[in-house]
């Protein structure tokens, strides 16, 4: 069981003392929602945060690609430091050629449905993944309210994946979702304002993590 900070609702004026609370709380990784303006209507952060931030922390780097054009962004990424890109499936015709590719980086690599994709669109290469990402809000925006149909979803899904492949979820994690996803099958919970929101993210992200093992 993972819960992964995300970046997108961290303040970036303390980006670096943000990141060193919650590893030192004992995360194992973070999460980064990179949107282009494009593939969602908000813009975050791009190459230029990643490469600075690597060399403060050890943390896995799992990437989120919210973007048109994943195949054009993942080497870069892939040299700033990130360890996992994710893409979405509304993005492409050919799933498999941008997994080849990210694979081809010697990154891990994850795939994405959005809340009004059903589960069939990723079944062709679902055994080539090493992630499925489920959204539990639509894509561009923290602070969402959960989606409660992500539950069947992430349901359908983890009956599908092998005990070695991550399912994630993302959007609107907190202390009140956190069991109803782990019960619904979700290993790996990024969670934002939950927890950079808090007074204490450290404390926050200890609090989901003990959420989540009680359901374990």
């Amino acid at each position: 069981m993972r819960v992964v900070p995300s970046l997108l609702s961290a303040d970036f004026t303390r980006l670096a003392d943000h990141v060193g609370q919650v590893e030192a709380a004992g995360a194992e990784a973070l999460h980064f929602d990179v949107m282009d303006g494009h593939f969602v209507e908000n813009i975050s952060f791009g190459v230029p945060v990643m490469e600075k931030l690597r060399p403060a922390t050890k943390l896995f780097f799992d990437t989120h690609l919210m973007i048109a054009d994943p195949m054009k962004y993942a080497e870069p990424f892939a040299k700033a430091g990130s360890n996992l890109l994710t893409f979405h499936i509304e993005t492409t015709k050919q799933p498999r050629t941008i997994i080849e590719h990210i694979r081809s980086l010697g990154l891990n690599v994850g795939i994405t449905l959005n809340p009004s994709t059903p589960v069939s669109d990723i079944v062709p290469v679902l055994d080539e993944v090493d992630q499925v990402l489920i959204m539990s809000v639509w894509p561009g925006f923290g602070g969402q309210q959960f989606i409660e149909s992500s539950l069947d979803k992430l349901r359908e899904v983890r009956s599908l994946l092998r005990p070695d492949q991550r399912l994630e979820v993302d959007g609107g994690v907190g202390p009140d979702t956190v069991s109803a996803v782990v019960s619904a099958g979700a290993d790996t919970l990024v969670a934002g304002s939950a927890i950079f929101d808090q007074p204490d993210p450290g404390a926050a992200l200890k609090e989901l993590e003990n959420l989540a093992r009680r359901v374990c």
